[in-house]
């Protein structure tokens, strides 16, 4: 295993990070657990969670399985989304996040977490309001670095610079969406990254599922993510994604890899990415992930595939100047 310095924290994290998701929800806490213990096995040291996985019972069985090792893990979970049926169960403020933290704390049976993510931009809550509360939850020990997820990189810059003038804890690690055929966060949110020596865990490299190698332009499976989950149809409805799939996995088949093995590794494999989040609902899916530490993704190898999707556009019309990855 490859361990890879986080931002600038100085904390060393394994090169994938296992995602939680599916615990308490298409696995259940025997598989969860068989799961944790197979990543522990590879070497990963890195666990992303949210409260509102499967109702907060994903930190429930992840709180369970870090108990005999919790000093050797670094956990990540998230507030914003509802938790509850009152309309302040959610959201940024500093009401539900003072609450939210004592929750996850608890279901994960430990006293502090390692990354609290923001898992979404809360538009009716002042951001230096949300700040504080991040750097108050620092100052108390409950969370040792603030984290943002699903914000834009114009979010992500503004925040940095109310941290910066106002004396705050700072946003150190960005979990933006980025895979193969969604691969916008190459244009402003990875360069920020990179600029202001922030983390990076990226989740979905496998389109949630699309680059499995299930899917294809007249390929669909009978069960998976994007035929069950709503969110997920949409998310991926487009034809060209589809089409994408299809390129991506007769370039794999003639490579000899398992499509799921070489999508993590292209993810991995961009120099702003930390880690990327990968995810399973059984032990024989995950597999086909940790494979992705042995591959050799050369830049060579990294631009064949790249050319197998749309390039997104420039943040400037400049597109001359656009980096080759």
């Amino acid at each position: 295993m490859e361990y890879r310095t986080l931002g600038r924290t100085g904390i060393q994290v394994s090169s994938l990070c296992f995602g939680t998701m599916s615990f308490g929800g298409i696995a259940d806490e025997e598989v969860s657990l068989a799961m944790f213990r197979r990543c522990r096995e590879a070497g990963i040291n890195f666990y992303d969670c949210a409260n509102v996985y499967n109702g907060g019972r994903a930190e429930e069985i992840l709180g369970k399985a870090i108990a005999d090792c919790r000093n050797e893990v670094v956990l990540t979970t998230k507030v914003h989304g509802a938790m509850g049926r009152e309309v302040n169960d959610r959201g940024l403020s500093r009401r539900h996040m003072t609450l939210a933290v004592e929750d996850s704390l608890r279901r994960l049976k430990t006293d502090r977490i390692e990354l609290y993510f923001v898992h979404g931009f809360d538009s009716l809550t002042s951001m230096e309001e949300t700040l504080r509360t991040m750097d108050d939850l620092q100052q108390q020990g409950k969370i040792l670095y603030p984290a943002v997820s699903n914000w834009a990189a114009w979010q992500i810059a503004k925040a940095l610079g109310i941290s910066a003038r106002e004396c705050l804890s700072r946003f150190e690690c960005i979990q933006p969406m980025y895979n193969l055929v969604k691969r916008q966060a190459e244009v402003e949110i990875l360069p920020l990254a990179e600029s202001e020596q922030v983390g990076v865990i990226s989740y979905s490299p496998l389109g949630g599922g699309l680059l499995s190698g299930k899917y294809g332009a007249t390929k669909r499976p009978e069960q998976g993510r994007l035929i069950e989950q709503e969110n997920y149809t949409k998310r991926y409805a487009e034809n060209v994604y589809y089409e994408t799939a299809e390129r991506f996995n007769q370039y794999a088949s003639m490579q000899n890899v398992h499509p799921a093995t070489l999508a993590v590794a292209w993810t991995m494999s961009h120099p702003a990415v930390t880690a990327p989040i990968i995810g399973a609902r059984n032990l024989e899916q995950l597999e086909p992930s940790l494979a992705a530490l042995k591959i050799d993704m050369t830049p060579e190898r990294r631009a064949e595939i790249s050319a197998l999707s749309i390039t997104p556009a420039p943040a400037t019309d400049r597109s001359e100047e656009m980096p080759k990855l």
